[in-house]
């Protein structure tokens, strides 16, 4: 617990203090984002079966270290194997969340709707990260809840929907009720939520286990779909869930993101000359997984690729520097979120370079030098919690010295925010109240889903874009659009001008500016532009 609370307060003292309280450039919008793993309590909760009001103070303080950290996003695991981490009628309730599952928390509350919210007030994305086909854990089918597919389902109907493969069972992909079942959880969870993402991870067809076979032929025998080759018809079972899902968000809510993050090797190159990777990885996820993620980037029915390139820069078999080139190479003008193994930072026997105390920080350097990659995912937030080489400091006081926003997804944005205009503006004996509304709201498209409030020392105008000049960013979907800079010191002049954003991120036309001089009762106008003052 002690080793939080600096952390705790450090997260309060960014919020209140200016962006332009730091000195070094860094990108105005960056994703840096968190798993954070339910399955088997990785990362949250800490462990199954605890009180709701624990629940909800460990993520909390979860998240309050992640934002101190510089983080905007986190990628929570509400599906981690057939179950949920939410109250739903289409799977029981997780027995990582309760300790039994299909049990629900005690006292009753929506750790989803909660984890939404909690999120949203940090200033920081939630995605929805389901593991569509794993459906247990192990072969242990007997401590199932009632309503779990494998018990509910007629045994005439159960060899159609999953099968077993080493300890685990899986939901079929060949089963077109299966990828029905899959459509309608995302459904539900698009439609009844909040969310800023939904998505999948590395677990399509399972990873290959010595002296076991999937026995998926008679499947493929019955109904070959036109294909002579199997492992094509695998594929194609993998892409139609992934149209479809894609599909079905953007009916229901198009702002709504889709990714995938898959593992870090596409192909190697010995097996792809024209494709692969300069890699020698033992799996890859289009020939193993039967995941053809080039694909769907191509087809345009994910929005992001966070691929998972748990190695190190340098690392022979897969080095983390040729995959961040080619999966910028190959990202089809969508975003690329570079996986990082902060599992590993001091702690891989196979890999001496995690033993660098600065790998991480030299991988977010090689990000930064490619335009084609938009930021970062750490597998997983406890992790980084353990601040180990002081991972947390370093990203502080260095790589994450500014809170960035989110990278912009233009081919999503139907049309720009509403200009924003301030209309009144204030002195008091300590600070500058400014307050804007939005001009010619026509429809709910153009109405902005948070502001930036930009300040210059001085009678000009900055570059707008520049993180120094920032003096804040307002909560997502703020009640009131108003804001109090306490950060002015007497005889100062002082521009401000306000610039609104959409849910995409996309930036609309910044207010005219106003310049004030701070006096010591409150403040003189420079000038009058539009608007009424106080």
């Amino acid at each position: 617990m002690t080793r939080k609370l600096p952390f705790i307060l450090l997260f309060c003292s960014l919020l209140a203090a200016p962006f332009s309280s730091f000195a070094q450039q860094e990108p105005l919008s960056e994703m840096r984002g968190a798993w954070i793993a339910s399955v088997v309590n990785i990362d949250w909760p800490s462990a199954p079966g605890l009180s709701s009001h624990r629940q909800q103070m460990e993520f909390d303080s979860l998240l309050d270290v992640l934002r101190a950290m510089g983080f905007n996003s986190v990628f929570v695991q509400i599906r981690p194997a057939g179950d949920a981490l939410y109250e739903t009628k289409l799977a029981p309730w997780s027995k990582y969340l309760t300790g039994q599952q299909g049990k629900s928390p005690e006292p009753y509350y929506d750790p989803l709707e909660y984890m939404i919210e909690s999120a949203h007030q940090r200033r920081m994305e939630f995605h929805a990260w389901l593991n569509p086909y794993r459906a247990t854990f192990d072969a242990d089918t007997a401590a199932l809840a009632p309503t779990h597919p494998i018990r509910s389902l007629p045994k005439d109907r159960l060899w159609e929907w999953v099968f077993q493969y080493g300890n685990k069972y899986y939901f079929n992909p060949a089963s077109p009720f299966v990828r029905r079942y899959l459509v309608n959880i995302v459904h539900d969870i698009v439609l009844r939520y909040n969310i800023d993402g939904i998505h999948f991870d590395d677990y399509f067809y399972p990873y290959p286990e010595a002296g076991q076979q999937l026995n998926d032929y008679d499947f493929f025998a019955s109904d070959p779909q036109g294909f002579t080759n199997i492992e094509d018809w695998r594929r194609n079972n993998i892409n139609m869930l992934i149209r479809d899902v894609s599909t079905e968000i953007k009916s229901l809510k198009p702002y709504v993101k889709f990714g995938v993050s898959p593992f870090g090797v596409y192909r190697n190159q010995e097996n792809a000359p024209n494709v692969g990777s300069a890699t020698r990885a033992g799996f890859t996820c289009y020939d193993d997984l039967y995941a053809d993620v080039l694909l769907w980037l191509r087809n345009n029915w994910i929005d992001y690729v966070a691929p998972q390139s748990y190695w190190s820069i340098g690392y022979p078999p897969a080095d983390y520097q040729v995959l961040a080139e080619w999966w910028a190479r190959n990202s089809y003008g969508k975003h690329v979120y570079m996986g990082h193994a902060a599992y590993k930072i001091g702690n891989s026997a196979n890999d001496p370079n995690w033993n660098q105390p600065n790998q991480i920080q030299n991988q977010i350097r090689v990000n930064r030098l490619n335009p084609r990659i938009q930021g970062s995912i750490y597998f997983s937030a406890r992790p980084l919690l353990r601040n180990p080489f002081g991972i947390q400091d370093s990203l502080i006081q260095s790589e994450y010295r500014y809170q960035a926003l989110l990278p912009s997804m233009s081919w999503m944005s139907p049309t720009p925010p509403a200009n924003a205009q301030i209309c009144a503006i204030e002195g008091t004996e300590t600070a500058i109240r400014l307050a804007w509304h939005a001009c010619e709201v026509l429809t709910g498209d153009e109405m902005p889903y948070y502001f930036l409030v930009y300040r210059f020392n001085g009678e000009h105008v900055g570059e707008l874009g520049d993180v120094e000049n920032i003096l804040t960013m307002t909560s997502y979907n703020p009640k009131k659009w108003t804001f109090e800079d306490q950060s002015v010191a007497e005889g100062g002049y002082y521009t401000y001008l306000v610039q609104p954003y959409n849910r995409f991120h996309i930036a609309g036309q910044a207010s005219v500016p106003i310049t004030v001089k701070k006096t010591q009762k409150g403040m003189k106008k420079k000038r009058k532009l539009f608007g009424l003052y106080f």
